[in-house]
């Protein structure tokens, strides 16, 4: 009940961020999207009733997520508005314009968000499941809002004839005229990634590899709250005793009064005998180890047979090459050129490493552990998914540039246009990134130490996502692409 109401308070904290941003940023039109918003919150709760879907701190994260998603539509559909109006055009005609030339990003984006909702659902276990589920449901309801919800709303305020802004004065030029050459400074973007990998192996050598949950590892896992901060280090040397042979591991959940507790004595014995002797054994350990006065309490506890953690384990590889081939092929298909397929593949790739370089990294040195689980993994193909959706607006937007350029361009006469291409979707790509960053800042303050890591991980994937959609797969692309002159498809 505790993890329930931590992701309640984050829903709110989240909701009310996203509120507020879009209506300082978008003035009135940001309101129009938040009218919008509430009315996506409310078809997906309703059709997770009618599902009969269970209250889980999970499926709360899915709708916390799901309130950035709501929104990303929108300022899709809002800055091109604002590129309309910058030409000229009357508001009426802005918005249609604004519309159609941002239905393609729009259904791209989503689309790849939803495969990897979808092989999410069909290869997680329950709470994995429950997160997919309420993802799944929110990105549908999403996309129908910001496309038909927000253009009714729009079109009956032009009948009354009423003034709609996209911008107040202080927003307006933000980002607007930024001419940053990310195709000539793409070797600085490989170098600052490639020490950031680098980095992450020399810890991964120096702490024996990673940190994996019960998922993956086998054994069982505790997690025990005291009613005072106690010294973990004491705790696992006395444990140690009472587990020969194995290296139990006892990390902070929250702090130094709540710690985690994993050991895989006896991982192989799965009987109930067992399980109250490994029960046993750690209780003596803990008592050996407190101040007389200390207490204790056993939240909770996993268990996870070695057979089991090597299936998952394999299973998890699997349904991120998996994922990662149907985005090539989904990229293939919508673009017509194998280059902006290996562009976005290896973009993610590049994501997946510098998450597990981050874990490694700060793994010990942050208050909440870090482990490799099917968390992570629902976390790792959540950021696959919304850095493919950044990566599909820009190769969009420099696909629509390089059609108005003409359909003979070499590769060195594409540069410039690729990069006016890239600096036009800056303000887009920065202020989903922004408004993704605070909605998981909220999960991972105020959702409880049940999902820290999970939300970590995500917090960490939104900033490499949209760094990599500008400065990692766009400049691949131009590296692969660098053949005869051929038409533009």
């Amino acid at each position: 009940s505790e993890a329930i109401r931590s992701g309640v308070i984050s829903f709110i904290v989240a909701l009310l961020v996203v509120l507020i941003y879009m209506g300082f940023y978008y003035n009135k039109a940001g309101w129009v999207a938040d009218v919008a918003l509430f009315v996506n919150i409310f078809f997906v709760m309703g059709i997770l009733s009618s599902l009969g879907a269970v209250l889980t701190l999970p499926g709360i994260a899915g709708m916390v997520l799901t309130i950035a998603l709501s929104v990303d539509a929108n300022i899709l559909i809002f800055e091109r508005v604002r590129e309309e109006l910058r030409e000229g055009k009357s508001i009426s005609n802005a918005i249609a314009d604004g519309y159609k030339h941002a239905m393609s990003s729009i259904l791209d984006s989503n689309l790849t968000t939803l495969i990897l909702g979808i092989i999410l659902f069909s290869f997680g276990s329950g709470p994995v499941q429950g997160f997919a589920t309420t993802l799944i449901i929110g990105i549908i309801s999403s996309m129908f809002c910001a496309i038909f919800i927000t253009r009714l709303i729009f079109d009956g305020m032009l009948k009354r004839e009423s003034k709609i802004k996209f911008s107040v004065a202080s927003t307006e030029n933000i980002l607007k005229n930024t001419k940053i050459d990310f195709v000539k400074n793409r070797k600085w973007y490989y170098l600052l990634s490639l020490s950031i990998i680098a980095l992450g192996v020399i810890f991964y050598f120096k702490n024996d590899g990673f940190s994996k949950g019960v998922d993956f590892s086998g054994g069982r896992s505790y997690t025990v709250r005291f009613n005072k901060d106690v010294d973990r280090e004491k705790i696992r040397l006395a444990l140690n005793l009472q587990f020969p042979g194995t290296s139990t591991e006892v990390k902070t959940a929250g702090g130094d009064a709540q710690l985690k507790i994993t050991t895989n004595f006896k991982a192989s014995e799965v009987s109930t005998d067992v399980d109250l002797e490994v029960a046993k054994k750690l209780y003596i350990g803990i008592d050996k180890s407190i101040d007389p006065g200390v207490k204790y309490l056993e939240m909770g506890s996993i268990k996870v047979g070695p057979t089991i953690a090597q299936e998952v384990l394999t299973k998890s590889f699997l349904v991120i090459l998996i994922s990662c081939a149907l985005m090539f092929l989904y990229i293939l298909f919508r673009f017509r050129k194998w280059q902006y397929g290996l562009g976005a593949v290896a973009a993610l790739f590049h994501d997946v490493l510098i998450v597990l370089s981050c874990y490694t990294i700060f793994d010990g040195l942050l208050p909440f552990p870090l482990e490799l689980d099917q968390h992570f993994v629902a976390a790792i193909l959540t950021v696959m998914g919304y850095s493919m959706t950044d990566t599909v607006v820009v190769f969009d937007r420099i696909r629509e540039f390089l059609l108005k350029q003409g359909k003979n361009l070499s590769n060195m006469d594409k540069v410039p246009t690729i990069n006016y291409a890239l600096n036009s979707t800056l303000s887009r790509t920065i202020n989903t990134s922004m408004i993704t960053f605070f909605v998981l800042l909220a999960i991972f303050i105020f959702g409880g130490e049940t999902i820290r890591g999970f939300s970590f991980a995500l917090l960490i994937g939104i900033v490499i996502g949209t760094y990599s959609s500008l400065c990692i797969a766009t400049p691949i692309v131009v590296d692969l692409d660098r053949s005869k002159p051929e038409e533009v498809k």
